[in-house]
């Protein structure tokens, strides 16, 4: 069977349409400044104006291009359409930025973060994998346009393109299941229903609902309107882009924090649970293992940091003040918790930490945070998973005879499933390591460290944005080549998919006819 590459292009197109509205939607928010005066905003109009138009245009010519083609997507047809979604949407997210970068020539510092196309299409495929590693060096001198595209990038890679893509298309029919599928994050999402679409659409209700209440909550607490929005995009989506260079920190607000650290435990969660709540299944919920351990997680990990932070600050006393102590406590919980959802926010310099404390924060980058959320890693599921094959493993060596079934809960770990999970814990070891090592030979005129390799490879790959020393929670990633950046984006998105549907468009029998 040929692949049918005329469906392709056709709901290609029509994603293309849909992401020149959201560009027009920010185009309005531009032109309401216009009206109210702001200056600079005639400017941020005609960009997003120009952006929108080239977004129309490319998926007015893919959808010709596909009218006539078959209406049934398969499998192969699904995986290079989820691929190309991503890869194509990163290129029409970073029109804005290149287009204004070009409109404003010289006139401010930022522009020279966006001089040439590689970098724009970083930061797009940062914000739409909700990574949150930027090229940006004074985000002070961006404008408020282009701070709120880059945070709606975010909020449209949170739940993802696609499954937006499946919620508002009644057409896709049965291709639906199988783009959710590719899409959706971790080995078996959770209360999803026979019908993807309506799947889908729960989903991103439950995705909105808790967008209104963390900005009413964030305004409340004292935040503007626009940084509200801003950093409720970045914290549901577990992106990290911030409206300020001081990212949370810029906010030593203990309420605002606290929130922040609430909304992104909860977009650390299974959305599937959110829906299963909504069918009253509590008991379920209240059972899923997953939870427990990501939950659990996230307080050993806050006690090791915090007991390593306060006794960094006090080497010679027998402890903090209780005053001390309480800072420590919520500095590590706000540290932990960003890295474990890989959301990538800061709110101290955490490279200044010791050893305990950084090691504890590079473990949870890899772990991440639980599958169907809208956080990056391995999932917990699968650390699970892989630990319990690992057991089963030990006890085979003294009891040979004994065969034992591998569960999570009460439900049974099947073989295929165990075999997928080892091959792909292995995958993203592999990929972690050619990442480092090609981001040392590539940046080798620079001097870079094996710690700022290794942990600028980790933390794109497992979208989490900022890492350790060159890239830690006080710098950026302008500084690097143009071939790592390319290197990065791309470990951006294997990240996202989860490796599989990008990797398997380069193997030779994926493209030959069945």
């Amino acid at each position: 069977m040929i692949l049918e590459t005329r469906v392709v292009s056709r709901h290609l197109g029509i994603l293309m349409f849909v992401m020149s509205l959201l560009i027009v939607a920010v185009g309005a928010v531009a032109a309401v400044e216009y009206l109210a005066g702001v200056v600079g905003a005639a400017l941020e109009i005609q960009v997003m104006c120009l952006s929108a138009g080239a977004a129309a245009l490319l998926g007015l010519f893919l959808f010709v291009l596909g009218k006539k083609g078959d209406e049934l997507i398969g499998q192969r047809e699904a995986l290079v359409l989820v691929a190309l979604s991503w890869l194509l949407g990163a290129f029409v997210a970073a029109l804005p930025y290149w287009i204004w970068a070009h409109l404003r020539g010289d006139q401010v510092d930022a522009v020279h973060d966006f001089d040439g196309f590689v970098n724009c299409y970083f930061e797009a495929m940062s914000g739409l994998t909700t990574t949150g590693a930027t090229v940006v060096q004074s985000i002070a001198t961006l404008p408020r346009t282009i701070l709120l595209w880059r945070a709606l990038t975010h909020w449209l890679g949170g739940l993802g393109i696609v499954v937006l893509f499946v919620a508002v298309l009644p057409m896709l029919g049965v291709g639906s299941r199988r783009l959710y599928r590719i899409e959706a994050p971790g080995p078996s999402p959770e209360g999803v229903t026979p019908r993807m679409r309506d799947t889908a659409r729960v989903l991103w209700m439950i995705y909105v609902g808790l967008t209104f209440v963390e900005i009413i909550a964030l305004r409340i607490c004292g935040m503007t309107w626009f940084d509200s929005v801003c950093h409720t995009f970045a914290t549901l989506a577990t992106g990290g882009f911030s409206t300020l260079d001081a990212s949370m920190a810029g906010f030593p607000s203990t309420a605002i924090q606290i929130v922040v650290i609430v909304f992104m435990v909860l977009a650390g969660v299974n959305f599937g649970l959110y829906h299963q709540l909504l069918r009253r299944h509590w008991r379920s919920v209240y059972e899923d293992r997953e939870l427990r351990a990501y939950l659990g997680i996230i307080v050993v990990a806050t006690i090791i940091v915090t007991v390593s932070v306060a006794r960094q600050a006090s080497p010679s006393s027998d402890g903090a003040t209780a005053a001390g102590l309480g800072t420590h406590v919520r500095d590590a919980l706000f540290q932990v918790t960003s890295v474990q959802t890989t959301t990538g926010f800061c709110s101290v310099d955490f490279d200044k930490w010791g050893f305990a404390a950084k090691a504890t924060l590079l473990v949870l980058m890899f772990i991440g945070a639980s599958a169907g959320s809208t956080g990056g890693g391995i999932k917990v599921v699968r650390i699970m998973i892989v630990f319990k094959v690992i057991l089963a493993e030990f006890e085979h060596v003294y009891r040979p005879k004994v065969v034992r079934t591998v569960k999570i809960g009460k439900s049974t770990i099947d073989p295929e499933l165990k075999l997928t999970t080892l091959v792909y814990v292995l995958g993203i070891g592999v990929l972690f390591a050619v990442g480092t090592v090609l981001l040392m030979v590539l940046e080798q005129h620079q001097g870079i460290d094996i710690t700022t390799a290794a942990t600028a490879s980790a933390a794109t790959l497992n979208n989490i944005g900022p890492g350790l020393a060159r890239v830690g929670a006080t710098h950026n990633y302008a500084w690097f080549s143009d071939g790592s950046k390319v290197v990065m984006s791309v470990l951006m998105v294997l990240g996202r998919l989860e490796m599989f549907t990008i990797i398997v468009l380069f193997t030779p029998r994926f493209w030959r006819s069945r």
